[in-house]
């Protein structure tokens, strides 16, 4: 009997799979997501269910940034991706650009 509890014992001892990690520019996760888009975890899933880009990766949802932001871009009617902002950024550049776009969008329809 101890050669055969012995044999159980050396069957079940596998070397663990390695764990995929993230991609580190990536979304893991409904909180993750949610945190990026500044929305709740329940209006990021809602927005899942009509067509955000986000993939199952086992157990979590995954999403790239740069999907999120083309997206969401599409979503507003922008012709570009729209830039989700963090406390920690600059936001000069951004505002230049927005104004930029929008002072071109105003004179075409001026001469209609």
């Amino acid at each position: 009997m101890n050669a055969m509890k012995m044999k159980n014992q050396t069957s079940k001892k596998t070397r663990p799979t390695p764990k995929q990690k993230a991609r580190p520019d990536g979304l893991k996760g409904w909180t993750q997501i949610a945190h990026f888009l500044g929305q709740p975890v329940a209006v990021a899933q809602r927005w899942a269910r009509s067509g955000m880009p986000v993939v199952r990766g086992g157990r979590f949802m995954t999403a790239s940034p740069e999907e999120l932001s083309r997206y969401l871009g599409r979503e507003a009617g922008l012709d570009v991706p729209v830039h989700i902002a963090s406390e920690s950024m600059d936001l000069s550049a951004d505002l230049k650009r927005a104004l930029s776009y929008a002072r071109g969008g105003n004179k075409a329809k001026k001469r209609r």
